[in-house]
């Protein structure tokens, strides 16, 4: 059994797109893409070089895999060392192969191939991106953990890490760091049903 995580960045009003360049993703008009780039720091980078020391697979989106696949496998860098040797697989109906090394293409029903693949062997299944599939593994309660760093910016309109359908649950902060730039890194672990309480008093006022 194993852990699907899903690891994505965030500006304060909840926006996930585009967060590398103006290129990324335009879709909708989207015209803050790169939001995230101008916060980066050393704080930043050490943590990012911890999770490429994390063995991993990766689930991602056709959008997001064609974006990867166009930059990582040409980047002398550990991350594009990391994502090529990975297992990668990508939800997608459309693509039949990917030239990427070490891709496996994942059609039909992509609820039950996941479902699958957490119940297999292996390292954690971690989400990069992939703002369409998240919104279906959000709604059928596949993910266990969420890495989400937070950005000091609101840009408005465009695609969110949480839509309505995401299937409601507690989570328990299991790490968190800020950077000098302002940017919250934090990590939660669903840790059960959302637990409901009330502010009532126990003899309410006569209004």
């Amino acid at each position: 059994m194993r852990d699907l995580v899903v690891s994505s960045f965030v500006t304060l009003d909840g926006v996930m797109q585009a967060p590398g360049g103006p290129e990324e993703d335009p879709t909708g008009g989207f015209a803050y893409g790169g939001w995230s780039v101008t916060a980066w720091d050393e704080t930043m980078m050490e943590t990012m070089g911890e999770a490429e020391g994390t063995p991993s697979d990766y689930v991602l989106g056709r959008k997001t895999y064609e974006i990867f696949a166009a930059h990582w496998p040409h980047v002398d860098d550990p991350m594009g060392v990391k994502l090529t040797e990975s297992t990668k697989y990508v939800a997608s109906n459309t693509l039949e192969d990917g030239d990427w090394a070490n891709t496996v293409v994942i059609g039909g029903d992509v609820v039950a191939r996941v479902r699958e693949l957490k119940d297999g062997d292996g390292p954690p299944l971690r989400v990069l991106g992939s703002s369409d599939l998240l919104q279906t593994l959000a709604a059928n309660d596949l993910v266990d953990e969420y890495q989400i760093w937070i950005f000091p910016v609101v840009v408005g309109k465009g695609k969110r890490l949480f839509g309505d359908d995401v299937t409601a649950a507690g989570y328990a902060l299991a790490d968190s760091k800020v950077s000098t730039t302002g940017v919250l890194m934090t990590t939660y672990r669903k840790s059960g049903p959302v637990e409901i309480g009330s502010f009532e008093l126990e003899e309410p006022t006569e209004a």
